[in-house]
């Protein structure tokens, strides 16, 4: 399964959900990024689990959740029994991160952390092995929208600390960016270690003229050039 680009459910046309999917799935896409926001903990709650819930029925595309509430449990749960593919959570607000991802793993879904910018990939020393995946927000979690938010240089160096830090405990974790992965920045993102990016306005749902299956292929283009063109980190 090709799960280098996780679409992101949110930057897509909120009115024709179904429609985009389906043009995604036709254009080769095998997975897509649900987020939850909770009005809270981000500022913005733009699809409901109702919605995810019935999107669920209509594709079989793999399904990979970011959950970002400040109570993680009630949305964690609710969509596990819609069905994820993985999921994470944001790490600044959970309490239980261990229990959270052991929780997630004893329902056989694939078990992630989320950090904000701000938040040192050092809080993961000691969970870091229950992690299948590690999700780090290139801007604060709900602000994409405003582009007065860039993406800081020393998150770029995150990256790469949070690789060495993969490698230094010798585990599979892979490593998911979330906004702005603009095409042009995506090898050097590669570079430095991730591995899937979530794609939204900076680089597939462009109002560029092109259609959504034009700017999959044009991304998954540059995705895969740039996972092969990487070295040991």
């Amino acid at each position: 399964m090709n799960r280098s680009i996780s679409p992101s459910l949110i930057c897509m046309d909120l009115c024709n959900l179904e429609q985009s999917i389906h043009e995604l799935e036709a254009a080769g896409c095998e997975m897509l990024h649900v987020d939850i926001l909770d009005g809270y903990f981000s500022p913005s709650m733009p699809i409901g689990l109702e919605q995810v819930k019935q999107l669920r029925a209509k594709t079989d595309l793999y399904f990979d959740a970011h959950v970002m509430a400040k109570d993680n449990t009630f949305f964690m749960e609710q969509l596990a029994e819609i069905g994820m593919g993985r999921m994470c959570f944001q790490i600044e607000t959970e309490t239980h991160v261990s229990r959270k991802l052991s929780w997630l793993k004893s329902k056989g879904i694939e078990a992630g952390v989320a950090l904000a910018p701000g938040t040192p990939v050092q809080d993961l020393e000691y969970v870091l092995e229950q992690c299948d995946f590690v999700l780090l927000m290139m801007v604060n979690p709900g602000y994409a929208s405003d582009k007065t938010e860039g993406v800081l240089e020393s998150s770029k160096r995150k990256i790469l600390d949070l690789r060495r830090m993969i490698q230094r405990q010798d585990l599979p974790t892979t490593i998911t960016i979330d906004g702005r992965t603009y095409l042009d920045m995506i090898p050097q993102y590669a570079s430095l270690g991730a591995e899937t990016f979530v794609a939204g306005t900076s680089s597939l749902f462009l109002h560029n003229g092109c259609s959504i299956a034009e700017n999959f292929h044009k991304l998954n283009d540059v995705v895969q050039t740039a996972l092969k063109k990487r070295g040991n980190i």
